[in-house]
């Protein structure tokens, strides 16, 4: 069926047949989300690796998860098993501590050793197949674990005359080495032990960030061939930061605790034969890991969001290479509001672990609500009122379909309440109400209106362009609400709503809804009226396209496009109640947490987007899952424009006008003068749901013509639902 959408007249006249018979809720299962997203933390996941082998790696990530991640590598094929006499198999193995025993298993085929701690003997590190203890006399063992099940033993030898081991031992790199420290003479050095024979090979200085693999030893800023005869002088390194791994013949380095200025945290290699140097991985600032086969694991990215670890392995020309093999999840960062609006999902919350403001997060998301990019600040919220015990719409924020919101800011030295709209980073707009403990109503576009703390008080708030708010209406208290340019009440007789415009100061219309009572509450969307009489009383939708009434049913509701939702405070199904055909039909659009974050209402764990067809709501797992209605959405309509001409215009005032539409659009803006001829033409996509264009005066091609001109505004809806909207007007250029 095709719906006309005109207008009705100024009034309509005559009583309204409605039904109050209480509508039936058949049990539905829940709608499956288009989409699950997440406010996430600006501080990239900690990543802890806890084994990194030849088939792949396990990993933790502590701050979201009390279970490690097992990852497989792709298209990569480990080594077979051959027994723990074939130390290179060890690539693959997992040791895992018992008491008096140590478990090992081949990953890939699934083999399995034992190796048995003798009496007296102390575990101090496990590579691969090969176990390292410590007895009572201070000497070092390699256990091995033995075909017919015993456990061989292989003391360490080589060690100098006077040397005394401190019991530290370091792996990493290999399977085939292991690094020791020990005191000779006063001095504290790191060598490497064979774990095939047991014998001490080279050794460097110090015992600082000591790093390994089968071809070098390096220990601070020395570094040393592992094959060279012991006693060989090592050679001096220079690198930035932390040496992390070698690889190859290149020894990894990053995190440094300072950077010159300008440079970003990098993961860079440094050649031990050649001296060369050069990125491998920009964006690296996380845990780096050595793998047993002789390569690294590494984190970077240049985001939270955007969080990957990569294999760095080692090339046949010497250098080395990193490859991507998964992306790490981000933290999630608490949600405090939800808002959605012209088909941007807005969270409220604070994304730092510092501390600060909270801030509104903007994610775009195509019609059906999938996101089409990651999130990022839209708006500072400062100085946010307290929630009222009792408040069932808790927090109090409001999207306006402009690509701003409302909310409530209260003055921490007097208490005074003002109405606030975040526009962006750096500033935001308010009025003073001269009231507190009130509650944002509702709003579009620069009006928003405000309900009072003090009985009996309500008021509208106008944010022009460019302008500070400015309180502009103060009535008596009723149920309100704001649409474009008119402000909605009860009118004088049972049933009738009458529209108020806030720019001509008038009442402009009359609509009579059926309603039994003088309703309690009143909210507009396009073409539709809601009325309730209550929490208990019958409630309907009024559509003044087609001149009828429709009920729905009772409870605290929210309108959108053809469609409410309302949340069922017992079970916490979000009801979903689809009416655009005239007669209404109810759904299980979400279930929420049994846990309650609020007292119930919208923009605390749900929320409606007036401007599209979408509903979100958190799960229990503090994410955000999105919903689309599946209901169609009205023609594109201007709710109100903003076209004064500008002085001049000239490229630093440019003339700027804003058309607050109904939907998301993409646009043109046509400029012409009086006989016709094109001057300028823009184009451009709607913030939320508003045109914003800006035109210096100046035609296409560089001159400046005064006098009066003729603009178009297209506006496509971005939804592809319903016809092109145009609108005309005059500007001046003088």
């Amino acid at each position: 069926m095709t719906r006309s959408r005109r207008l009705a007249a100024l009034a309509l006249g005559g009583a309204v047949a409605l039904s109050y018979a209480a509508l039936s809720l058949p049990a539905h299962a829940a709608d499956t989300p288009v989409a699950v997203t997440q406010l996430s933390m600006n501080r990239p996941a900690e990543v802890r690796y806890l084994w990194a082998g030849a088939s792949g790696f396990r990993y933790w990530l502590p701050e979201s998860s009390s279970q490690p991640v097992w990852v497989d590598y792709d298209g990569v094929t480990p080594p077979a098993h051959a027994g723990p006499d074939d130390l290179a198999t060890g690539t693959d193995v997992i040791n895992t501590r018992g008491t008096g025993t140590v478990s090992q298993q081949h990953r890939s085929t699934g083999a399995t050793a034992t190796v048995t701690l003798p009496e007296g003997q102390t575990y101090k590190a496990a590579a691969g197949w090969s176990v390292l203890t410590q007895d009572t006399a201070g000497a070092l063992h390699i256990l091995r674990a033995a075909a017919d099940g015993t456990t061989r033993d292989l003391p360490v030898t080589g060690l100098p005359s006077g040397a005394e081991l401190t019991g530290t031992v370091v792996t990493g790199g290999s399977v085939r080495r292991a690094a020791v420290v020990y005191r000779l003479d006063g001095t504290v050095r790191t060598g490497l032990v064979d774990l095939a024979d047991g014998t001490l090979g080279v050794s460097v200085p110090g015992s600082t960030t000591v790093t390994f693999n089968d071809r070098w030893l390096v220990v601070g800023n020395l570094a040393v061939r592992a094959d060279a005869a012991p006693g060989t002088a090592p050679a001096t390194v220079s690198y930035l930061g932390d040496a992390l791994a070698v690889v190859g013949d290149a020894l990894l380095s990053g995190n440094p605790e300072f950077l010159p200025a300008g440079q970003h945290p990098e993961l860079r290699a440094l050649s031990l034969t050649t001296g060369e140097k050069h990125t491998v991985l920009t964006d690296s600032h996380g845990a780096i890991a050595p793998t047993l086969d002789g390569g690294a694991l590494a984190t970077a990215g240049p985001l939270s969001t955007d969080w990957h670890i990569h294999r760095v392995t080692a090339t046949a020309d010497g250098g080395v290479t990193a490859t991507e093999v998964l992306t790490v999840p981000p933290n999630r960062a608490h949600i405090d509001g939800l808002m959605l609006s012209g088909g941007t999902l807005l969270m409220r919350g604070n994304t730092t672990s510092v501390g600060g403001y909270d801030q509104v997060h903007a994610m775009p998301l195509d019609p059906a609500g999938r996101p089409l990019g990651p999130h990022t600040p839209r708006a500072n919220v400062l100085n946010v009122s307290p929630c009222l015990a009792g408040d069932a719409a808790c927090p109090q924020v409001e999207a306006l379909g402009d690509g701003r919101f409302a909310y409530l800011s209260t003055d921490a030295a007097t208490g005074a309440e003002s109405v606030a709209v975040g526009a962006d980073l750096t500033s935001y707009a308010s009025a003073a109400t001269g009231d507190a403990n009130g509650r944002i109503g509702t709003g579009t576009g620069r009006y928003v209106l405000y309900n009072g703390g003090t009985p009996g008080v309500q008021k509208v708030a106008d944010f022009r362009r460019g302008a500070d708010g400015e309180i502009v209406l103060s009535r008596p208290r009723t149920a309100a609400a704001i649409w474009g340019q008119r402000l909605w009440t009860p009118g004088s007789t049972q049933g009738t709503v009458v529209a108020y415009d806030l720019k001509s100061n008038r009442n402009v219309a009359t609509v009579n809804t059926g309603a039994p009572c003088t309703p309690s509450d009143i909210q507009a969307v396009n073409t539709w009226l809601y009325w309730s009489c209550g929490a208990s009383g019958p409630a309907g939708v009024y559509d003044r396209a087609a001149g009828r009434a429709i009920a729905v049913p009772a409870g605290q509701a929210r309108l959108a496009d053809g469609w409410l939702v309302r949340e069922n405070r017992t079970t916490h199904e979000l009801l979903l109640t689809d009416f655009h055909t005239g007669t209404a039909t109810t759904r299980t659009a979400a279930v929420l947490p049994a846990t309650d974050r609020d007292t119930g209402g919208n923009t605390g764990r749900w929320t409606v987007d007036r401007f599209g067809g979408n509903l979100a709501h958190l799960t229990a797992q503090g994410q955000v899952a999105i919903v689309t209605a599946g209901v169609p959405t009205s023609p594109l309509a201007q709710m109100e424009a903003q076209t004064d001409a500008a002085p001049g215009p000239t490229t630093a005032e440019p003339w700027q006008p804003v058309w607050q539409l109904s939907k998301p659009s993409t646009w043109t803006l046509t400029l012409s003068t009086a006989s016709g001829t094109v001057a300028r033409t823009l184009t451009g996509a709607s913030a939320d749901a508003a045109v914003r264009a800006s035109w210096d005066g100046l035609w296409s091609d560089g001159r400046r013509v005064t006098g009066s001109y003729t603009w178009k505004l297209t506006a496509r809806p971005r939804d592809g639902q319903g016809p092109d909207l145009t609108v005309t007007g005059t500007t001046s250029v003088n």
